[in-house]
């Protein structure tokens, strides 16, 4: 039998049509529209070549996870931001020294997981006379290697962030249970959809427009997309297993 070879490799294009195609039926099989749930993709350890052919390929909203990949990639992606054909939105943890940078590139910050954070990133707007789309990051599995406020403090955080001249509150972002259980899985992501719709219906100041839920990823966004999600952030299953490091 013949051996495959490198050419026989999915492109970035199918696989992102093929994500894409997986986010739908996942909508569908939940009685949801395809249209209800965006697909972010995660471009983590990708060079400037790749993330331009992904969004050739139809991707209009990428998101850095790390403050000095996203400086590094600025230049060469600057055209496409100017001209509204992707959006930048920064899927990591945020230093507050950072935020200069980042602000540079972003169009949105998904991982406010502190009112210190949310300060210095309304500041920084109020200074610039510009608003950024911002979402609360809530750990919802407990587990200490992941970043985001409690479930518990989540609410009380969003209506402080949501208060914020500069900031706009556009909803709540998490990282699922690392966990085979998919019912475990899935009750993280419940939660953070109750956590949402309460915030929804407190009427606070700056909440009405609260309604994304970033939760999902290439592992788990099928349970995500059950529970409500309106982004999945996928990096591996478009641009393949990342290369080992060393």
């Amino acid at each position: 039998m013949p051996s495959s070879s490198p050419h026989d490799a999915p492109t970035v294009t199918e696989r992102y049509a093929a994500v894409r195609a997986r986010i739908d039926a996942a909508a569908l099989a939940a009685g949801r529209a395809p249209g209800d749930v965006q697909l972010l993709v995660a471009t983590k350890t990708q060079g400037s070549a790749a993330v331009r052919e992904v969004v050739a390929a139809g991707a209009t909203l990428i998101g850095e996870n790390r403050v000095q990949e996203l400086v590094a990639k600025a230049p060469d992606l600057a055209d496409l931001v100017a001209a509204s054909a992707v959006r930048v939105h920064m899927i990591g943890h945020l230093q507050r020294n950072k935020v200069n940078q980042v602000l540079a590139t972003a169009t949105g910050v998904e991982s406010v997981d502190s009112l210190a954070l949310a300060d210095a990133l309304a500041s920084r707007c109020v200074r610039e006379g510009r608003t950024l789309d911002v979402m609360v990051q809530v750990n919802v599995s407990g587990e200490e290697s992941k970043a985001g406020v409690g479930p518990d403090d989540a609410a009380h955080l969003a209506r402080q962030v949501a208060a914020l001249e500069g900031l706009r509150l556009v909803g709540f972002m998490t990282i699922g249970a690392n966990s085979p259980d998919t019912a475990l899985v899935r009750a993280g992501f419940a939660r953070l959809r109750e956590i949402r719709d309460d915030v929804l219906a407190s009427g606070a100041l700056g909440t009405s427009e609260a309604r994304e839920l970033s939760m999902g990823m290439s592992g788990d966004l099928e349970a995500a997309i059950a529970e409500g999600a309106t982004i999945v952030r996928v990096g591996t299953a478009v641009f393949g297993a990342r290369p080992p490091v060393g």
